[in-house]
């Protein structure tokens, strides 16, 4: 505990450490450079930098030569998702400091069936690759994910793709690597109950029956194409899912008083 009057310093890395706090920038995330950092708080460079290195020593933020500065890495081994980008759970993860592995992989050519069908505007005869998979977090098994793709995308060959996915890669990367030019997605989000009966549940190793979160995606282009769906189940604990929403108008941090500084 700091003693007698704050300096400029502490002033700085407290509102600092306040604006972490909201959540605005996810662990492993880039922050704003120096420059602009020092003209919202209204103070030097160096103080800030000051400021910066009392954050990095308590590990709130990872400063890198060259690279910039960075949320600190979270202690927890749930993924951290905000719903404001699309981000794919491998880079989630790599942010974050978490192994992704798969604990089971199948990839198949199957009829897309009367709903897929119509998403992607096809006949229901139609096969296209669909690929189901259990992902473990951490050794552990935490999600299982099917993803079914718009039968026109292609896709790399079946060897190559199993190498990608084998090595902790989504769809999502795969199909941005393939140079499809995907733009957003737009999701469903409702509870799953799972037991030892059900395929999911024997999969993700459940023993009782419990309470799951099904994520379902459809990514598309910016035109609003569908190019893939996917449906993700989740076992309690593995994504901590949130959304922050903030002002468009508002400033990183606040400009300090330069009045608290004695």
């Amino acid at each position: 505990m700091r003693e007698g009057r704050s300096s400029l310093v502490d002033v700085a890395e407290d509102a600092l450490r306040r604006w972490l706090a909201t959540g605005r920038h996810r662990s492993g995330e880039r922050l704003p450079p120096e420059q602009e950092l020092s003209g919202h708080l209204g103070i030097s460079r160096g103080t800030l930098r000051t400021a910066l290195r009392r954050l990095e020593e308590s590990g709130e933020i990872v400063r890198r030569q060259g690279s910039g500065t960075f949320v600190g890495a979270a202690s927890s081994w749930s993924l951290d998702e905000g719903l404001e980008r699309l981000v794919s759970y491998t880079e989630l993860s790599r942010r974050q400091g978490i192994t992704l592995k798969l604990g089971h992989l199948e990839i198949q050519q199957l009829a897309l069936g009367a709903e897929q069908a119509a998403l992607f505007g096809a006949d229901p005869d139609t096969p296209a690759t669909a690929i189901t998979r259990v992902v473990l977090l951490d050794g552990s098994p935490g999600a299982y994910m099917r993803d079914v793709v718009h039968p026109q995308i292609k896709l790399p060959s079946q060897a190559r793709l199993r190498q990608a996915l084998e090595r902790g890669h989504m769809v999502l990367d795969v199909l941005l690597k393939a140079g499809v030019p995907v733009a957003y997605n737009r999701l469903q989000i409702k509870p799953r109950m799972l037991s030892h009966r059900d395929g999911i549940g024997k999969a993700l190793g459940v023993t009782d029956t419990i309470a799951a979160l099904e994520i379902e995606h459809v990514t598309c282009t910016a035109e609003g194409a569908p190019v893939e769906q996917s449906i993700d189940t989740f076992l309690p604990g593995s994504l901590d899912l949130h959304l922050v929403r903030w002002r468009e108008d508002t400033p990183p941090v606040p400009a300090i008083d330069r009045r608290s500084r004695h």
